[in-house]
Formats: C-alpha cells, structure tokens, sequence
C-alpha cells in the first residue's frame, strides 16, 4: 500500500466537487478531487439542467465562469407546455427571453468546469472503498486498488450513497415511492414529427395523479424524456431493465389509451429504458460538527428532484471555498460558518421538493402545476424543471 497527504480532498467529481475546487482555485487554493469514473467521457452526465439567478449563477460567478456558462445555454429551452393524456393543450408558456433559468446540458456545465481547473486536480479512477477518522480532523481513504491517501479536509460530494457521510451521520436515503424511467428520442424534427410537435420547443407535461410523462427538448433536435411512476420498490424490482423491449412495453402498458404522439416517447425510444428510484435523506437532514470533514450536494441534503438538487450543490461548493478562502488558517471556523448557513438554506427545498412532486403526481395533477405556472401562490415556489 501507498500513502500520502492532501491538504483538501474532495471525493466526487460532479457539479458540486468540481464548483468547490475551482472556486477554491480562484483564491489560489489547491485541492484534489477523487472520482471513481475512469476518465471524464466514460459515462453520460443526463439530462438538461435550468440554472437558476440566486444559487447556480452565483456560484458560477463566483467560479468566474459566467461567460462560458452564457456560451453553452441552450436559447428558447425555457418554454413549457402542458398536456393532458390526450394531448390536448391545456397550458402553453413560451420562452420569453428573459434567460432567469436558462437550459444547459448537465455534461456540458461539467465540461467548462473541468476545463477551469489545473491538470491533475482530478484524479479519475480512484473508488473509494472505506474512509477512517486518524483524530485531529485527518481521514484516511482507501481505494479499490487497496492503495491509501489522508487529508487535511475532506469533503463529501459523492452523491446520494456518499462514502463520507457515515463520518458525520447514520442517516439512509430511502425509497419515496416514485421511479423515473429515461428515454431518448433523436433526430426528433425528421423522424419522429408528432411528438415533437407534441413536445414543443422546451419542456412538456402529461401528467395525471400517480403517473406522467415529461420531455425536455434538448440542444441537437433531441427529446429526453422522464417517466414518472408511483410504484412501489416490488414493482420496479420485477421489471428487467437489462431487457430492453420487454420494460419498455411493461411502462409503456401503464400509458395505455394514451395519445399515440405521447406514448411514443416511451415506446419509440432509441435507448434503453433505465430507471431511476427516488430516494431522499430526512427531511433538514443536518448533524454535528465534526473536525475536518463536511458534506455538500445530496451526500449533504438528497431531496426528491424538483430543479434545484444541481443548483444547490454548486452553490453549495461555492460558499464552502468562500468560507476557507476567508478563515485562513482556523478551518474549523469555516466549516461551522459553511454548515450553518447549508442547514438554514436548504431546509426549505425539502418541503418545496415534495410539494413539487404532489403538484407533478399527487391528486390534483396536472392543474396543481398548471396553478403554480399561472403564479396561483403555493408553500413554495422555487422549483420549475428536473434536476
């Protein structure tokens, strides 16, 4: 085995890690990002994002990155539509220039952000397999290889089944009873007309109580599309995704007497179905201070995807390296100042996430939603896309 020390180390190299690493390169800070990915092309990183004013912005000015932020939005995409299930047109919103939450490709926010940082600061391949405490706030990290690295800082931005958080809380994501199933539809203009008519220009929902379908038009005439199911874990257990043709007409039954222009998404898709079981830490899940460790992103506040989860873990990311930025020295003081604010800030999401969700599937839909595009006053109003 093999050790050696890093001043900061950040496990996870998504929106949130990488927003913290290159923030804390604006103020001359080095730090190492971990990622278990073997290089950066290795997987797709989803759908669309909308980026909001007062937290993914700002953390992208922070990260001095607002004009190869501009560079990649994807212009008109803000528009949106809702359909009943027989595709009549029941609320139409286009896209009004204003870019408040312009659209960009999760992979290419990834892109510009890996791009900012120095050679070297992401270190590809390296799964962590088990952090240990050495006490005075150092951490020891062991990789699949079985090599070992320890850390001045740590900090957890690897997700909703974050290897770190065990060091700060015995918190588990559990299953809400909701399932996401991605489809693609490609070259959507030429071969699949109907529906991308259906769709629009920016993002549609055909939703009733307990099932929807929506679709986000992405950059390059492409339709990705989000099933949503109430079902329980059995359900989505006894489906088998490795088989293509056979889940696809399994959701696609759900959708029976469905206008054809709608079904089309689930059943024309040109990739395989995969699914995606909703899960969500406690709600204002937080814990206590623990020396030299910290969470962001959903490691630190999983909640049901409501458009805000990749905005709140770049700001996130954003106001940590602020706070070590501005401590100097005296970690500690950073990281009570940073986890202070996080549990404050993001406790309100848990309730707007859920509401999003019942508005989306629970027994009013889709008027509920239509009532919160319309500005009909709701518990809360942050949320307008999927994250």
């Amino acid at each position: 085995m093999t050790t050696n020390h890093h001043p900061i180390v950040i496990v996870g190299a998504g929106l949130g890690g990488l927003t913290l690493a290159r923030v804390l390169h604006v103020h001359g800070i080095p730090a190492t990002v971990l990622e278990a990915d073997p290089s950066a092309a290795s997987r797709t990183q989803g759908g669309q994002l909308d980026i909001h004013e007062d937290d993914g912005q700002r953390a992208l000015a922070d990260a001095g990155l607002t004009d190869a932020f501009r560079a990649i939005i994807h212009e008109g995409a803000e528009a949106l539509r809702v359909l009943d299930q027989n595709g009549k047109l029941l609320h139409d919103e286009p896209d009004d220039g204003m870019a408040r939450r312009p659209e960009v490709l999760r992979g290419d926010l990834r892109r510009i952000l890996l791009d900012s940082l120095p050679d070297r600061t992401v270190q590809w391949g390296r799964k962590v397999t088990d952090v240990q405490s050495l006490g005075d706030g150092r951490h020891e990290l062991t990789f699949a290889d079985g090599t070992t690295i320890t850390s001045g800082l740590l900090v957890g931005a690897d997700g909703a089944w974050s290897k770190v958080r065990p060091l700060l809380s015995d918190a588990t994501p559990r299953y809400i009873g909701t399932t996401f199933i991605d489809t693609y539809l490609y070259d959507v203009d030429e071969k699949h007309t109907a529906t991308a008519e259906a769709v629009g220009v920016g993002a549609m929902y055909a939703l009733t109580p307990g099932k929807g379908i929506i679709a986000h038009r992405e950059a390059g005439n492409v339709l990705h599309t989000y099933i949503e199911l109430n079902r329980p874990a059995e359900w989505i257990a006894g489906i088998d995704f490795t088989d293509a043709a056979t889940a696809t007409a399994r959701v696609a039954a759900e959708f029976d007497g469905w206008a054809p222009e709608l079904t089309a998404l689930i059943t024309d898709g040109e990739t395989a179905p995969v699914a995606r079981m909703i899960h969500t830490l406690p709600d204002g899940h937080r814990w206590d201070r623990a020396p030299g460790v910290t969470l962001l992103g959903d490691a630190a506040h999983l909640m049901p995807p409501s458009g805000d989860g990749a905005n709140l873990a770049m700001f996130d990311g954003a106001e940590l390296a602020k706070a070590i930025a501005s401590h100097g020295a005296d970690l500690e003081a950073a990281l009570t100042t940073y986890e202070t604010t996080l549990f404050a800030r993001t406790e309100a999401f848990y309730a707007d996430a859920h509401e999003i969700l019942d508005l989306c599937l629970g027994d009013r839909a889709p008027f509920g939603l239509i009532d919160l595009f319309n500005g009909v006053p709701q518990s809360g109003d942050r949320a307008q896309g999927q994250d």
